[in-house]
């Protein structure tokens, strides 16, 4: 397990080789990047098992206090700084370490990005090929990958956060890939900077955590947070201001309007940022500081309101858009809501599951959506219909992936759907298991629209001579789609010493997997329906999609135009903050630069102009001024004399 370094290392070593002799090596580099991953999957699974065969005896392993699972930490020292305390018992340095920390959360995490990436890198090899920066594109995807596994494998919050950030400006490369493209680069902006405002947040509540415990050691600041070195209220603090980074990331509300504009980077970008990487990075973060989360008590429901409020609104507006990426992006967005819903439900496990099932069925649906782009040139869904009879494996691969995040039973989103409905209805008041449930019914209906709308049907005339994917691409997607068929099987207890995902994957004690009768009966249902209705509504056009929109006219509108969070934000922006900036560069200039700075210059400079005046260099000047001198103090002195 010590060599799990080794993970990032491999693609992290490939970066500058790409760069630097791309154009030099076969397939321009792209072959380095992959192996780089490739052997990253391979570490990967000999780490796994070397997990599986340690116990707490194991060097570096124990079972943590806080979790209750297996974790092993490796650390070495980086630097420090400052000198010995004085007294031989108190050490003043300041210590930093980088290390690693493997628990089943890592584990997971690792599992999920090194797989889904390898086959985003492998796809990439059909679908970018002949593009005029494929070597840039593969250094970047090789870089973005690996800043991801360092951020997983980080065991303190310095690392953690410079991770972060390398992670952040990845997306901004890739989203931006196309920049001669303006909307691409808007997009890259607006990614970066709607994701630095919850960065900052997080930076405060990292610097805060230093401030109570002393050390970025995630075990150091459970362990004060447990002990009670750091409060309630102060640990409430904390939790909320590391949400705010998870909140930017996984484009959570009201920081969530970046995403679907990140639609303007490829398709397999948006199929790695939206199943593995950036908007993994913040459910992963609350999960793995879920001690501070649990001791603050009501940062959990704060999470739990933006998690429903995010997941709700999301799928309303996924159920109107026309672009078929975009309404992947908001289905991406509301199920990061359901899964922040579930961490404040204490439904840990189930977020996690749902993580995985997530994301090997979303990656599936934009590889999918990517092979429809690549063959039709085409992403509107209103200019679609019956691709399935030229697209039959694209078809059949996206239908899987549609059907497992509808929650149609056995595939995997299925299961992991139905734990976080547990988890809600057993913690949470009764309003969050309704808004649940509608949540999930809208889910299931925006998949059958994205599904029917592209592929059923009847076939248009411009698309009767398009191509299905080519091997590269249907391979990946063929393999994710065997993952979102069966992955959730992991959930149920087999025979033999396997006992499902809930003892493998836990906080604080093993659970079973939890399945409650009426709820996952009603969940089929709901989904059952939404899918028949979509039928109806887009492939047997039965039911007049027209004369429901003129029924809901004004809340129709109100979805598609975004709930005018964009424009809200934009008044924000022009009025506000241009307003303020203006203000406040007029106060610099006119008043600390020209009254409180160069006032005081100019004044001297003035004097010493007007002093001057009296050195003229000329004698009478000079015999003039002493003459007058010498009569008024001679008046003075006869003045004084006759008093």
């Amino acid at each position: 397990m010590e060599w799990a370094w080794l993970i990032p290392v491999f693609s992290f070593a490939a970066v500058p080789l790409i760069i630097l002799f791309g154009k030099y090596l076969p397939g321009k580099g792209s072959p380095l990047a992959i192996l780089a991953i490739a052997g990253g999957f391979a570490l990967f699974c000999f780490v796994f098992i070397g997990w599986l065969g340690a116990s707490p005896d194991t060097e570096g392993c124990s079972t943590s206090d806080y979790t209750g699972t297996l974790t092993c930490e490796y650390e070495r020292t980086w630097f420090q700084a400052g000198l010995p305390g004085l007294s031989s018992d108190v050490d003043e340095r300041i210590h930093l370490n980088w290390g690693i920390l493997i628990d089943p959360l890592t584990l997971v995490m690792l599992g999920l990005i090194t797989f889904v990436a390898l086959m985003v890198q492998v796809y990439s090899l059909g679908y970018m090929h002949g593009d005029s920066r494929f070597s840039w594109y593969y250094a970047f995807h090789a870089l973005f990958i690996a800043a991801m596994l360092t951020l997983a494998l980080a065991d303190n919050f310095l690392l953690l956060y410079v991770a972060w950030e390398l992670v952040g400006l990845c997306s901004y490369l890739l989203i931006g890939f196309w920049f001669e493209r303006p909307a691409a680069r808007e997009a890259a902006k607006k990614a970066f900077i709607v994701t630095r405002i919850g960065d900052v947040g997080l930076l405060i509540g990292i610097l805060l955590i230093w401030r109570e415990v002393g050390s970025f050691s995630m075990t150091a600041a459970f362990e004060a947070v447990h002990s009670g070195v750091i409060s309630q209220g102060m640990a409430t603090v904390v939790a909320l201001l590391l949400f705010a980074g998870a909140a930017g990331k996984s484009a959570q509300f009201p920081l969530h309007v970046w995403l679907p504009d990140a639609m303007e980077g490829p398709t397999p970008v948006s199929a790695l940022i939206h199943a593995a990487t950036m908007v993994a990075a913040g459910v992963y973060l609350v999960a793995r500081v879920y001690p501070i989360f649990e001791a603050s008590g009501d940062a959990l429901m704060v999470v739990a309101v933006i998690g429903l409020i995010t997941s709700l609104g999301a799928a309303t507006i996924a159920l109107v858009s026309t672009d078929l990426k975009r309404i992947l992006a908001f289905s991406t967005i509301s199920h990061l809501g359901l899964m922040m819903l579930s961490l404040g439900a204490f439904g840990y496990t189930a977020a996690i599951f749902h993580l995985l099932a997530h994301g090997f069925s979303k990656a599936l649906l934009f590889l999918g959506a990517g092979s429809v782009m690549h063959s039709t040139d085409e992403l509107d869904i209103r200019k679609m219909g019956g691709l399935r009879k030229v697209m039959p494996l694209t078809a059949l691969l996206f239908s899987i992936g549609a059907l497992s995040l509808g929650g149609i039973p056995i595939l995997a989103g299925f299961w992991s759907k139905d734990e976080i409905l547990v988890a809600v209805n057993d913690h949470l008041p009764p309003v969050f298991i309704v808004l649940t449930l509608l949540t999930a019914f809208l889910s299931a209906l925006y998949m059958a629209r994205a599904m029917f709308a592209v592929f059923f049907g009847e076939l248009r005339p411009e698309h009767e001579h398009v191509h299905d994917a080519p091997p590269t691409m249907a391979i990946t997607m063929f393999l994710l789609g065997i993952l979102a068929l069966g992955f959730g099987l992991i959930s149920l207890d087999w025979p033999g010493p396997y006992d499902g995902i809930g003892t493998f994957l836990f906080f604080e004690e093993p659970e079973a997997f939890h399945f409650t009768v009426w709820l996952g009966v009603l969940s089929t249902v709901l989904a059952v329906i939404a899918f028949v209705l979509g039928y109806l509504i887009y492939a047997r056009k039965t039911i007049s999609i027209e004369s429901i929109r003129g029924r809901l006219s004004w809340p129709v509108s109100l979805a598609e135009n975004k709930y005018y969070i964009d424009e809200l934000y934009q008044f924000v922006i022009d009025r506000v903050v241009l307003t303020l900036a203006a203000f406040i560069g007029f106060f610099d200039r006119a008043v600390v630069n020209d009254v409180a700075v160069n006032g005081p210059a100019n004044l001297v400079r003035h004097l010493g102009v007007t002093l001057r005046l009296h050195v003229t260099g000329h004698v009478y000047s000079y015999a003039l001024a002493m003459t007058l001198g010498a009569i008024v103090l001679a008046l003075v002195w006869w003045m004084q004399s006759a008093s």
